[in-house]
């Protein structure tokens, strides 16, 4: 890993928990990350919607970020039931994810929807953490890097920088599911990413790339060492303050 690239371990709740759960949670992540003291790298927890302002005031100046896990691409409007980036950064978040193969699937969301999500989330101030991943339909015709290249076309807004956008890898198949590509295949989609990049963007050397699918503490310490790895997107994982921090700790920095 680059030493200018700071690990970003990034928790996704998803639908999980209730307001108490939330806070009780984030503050049993804030302390452990606090006695270990780290300065090296970024945690981050992405609860509810409901949740957010409550998990951010329980976060409010300790290492540990919180964000949403959706936003609309307005900022107002006729939208019920949807949230616009400004609503999130006015209650403390400071990341959004976006583009999660979830969304995208559930919701039908396209690499244009998504494209248009980020730049609502700088709009709005807010780092952008923007999804992709393959099928196994994909994976298995053998289309893992074209899909990346198309979803990285579509999907990052032509003026991402470091500075306003992380990428996180989640192939679809491995999500929830307890599988996880090879090291050999991580490695392998995460250089293809830099690369496809690299072609569209001047700064995609310092762009973080996070894995996600199916990690835990004991797969950890293995997929954060892969090259160009800078960090995961955790889902179950990460309702576990415990697990969540085994995985903090197992990040590689320098």
């Amino acid at each position: 890993m680059a030493s200018t690239r700071r690990p970003l371990i990034a928790g996704n709740w998803k639908m999980n928990g209730t307001l108490a759960d939330g806070v009780a949670l984030a503050r049993a992540i804030d302390a452990g990350a606090r006695t270990a003291g780290w300065t090296d790298r970024e945690l981050l927890v992405c609860p509810p919607a409901t949740h957010v302002a409550a998990v951010a005031e329980a976060l409010k100046g300790g290492p540990v970020h919180a964000g949403g896990q959706d936003c609309h691409a307005k900022a107002s409007g006729a939208h019920t039931g949807d949230i616009a980036a400004e609503m999130l950064a006015a209650v403390g978040a400071r990341f959004v994810i976006v583009g999660h193969s979830e969304r995208r699937t559930d919701h039908g969301e396209t690499d244009a929807v998504v494209r248009a999500k980020a730049e609502a989330a700088w709009r709005a101030g807010l780092i952008a953490v923007i999804c992709i991943g393959e099928t196994l339909a994909e994976r298995d015709a053998g289309r893992t890097l074209e899909v990346l290249s198309r979803q990285i076309t579509g999907s990052v807004p032509g003026a991402a920088t470091a500075a306003n956008s992380v990428l996180a890898y989640e192939p679809v198949w491995a999500i929830g599911t307890g599988k996880t590509p090879t090291v050999a295949e991580v490695a392998a989609a995460h250089a293809h990413i830099r690369k496809a990049l690299a072609a569209q963007m001047a700064e995609a050397a310092g762009v973080r790339l996070l894995y996600g699918g199916s990690v835990k503490a004991s797969n950890a310490a293995e997929l954060l060492a892969v090259a160009d790895v800078d960090g995961a997107l955790v889902g179950g994982a990460s309702l576990n303050a415990a697990e969540f921090l085994a995985i903090a700790k197992a990040a590689q920095s320098g």
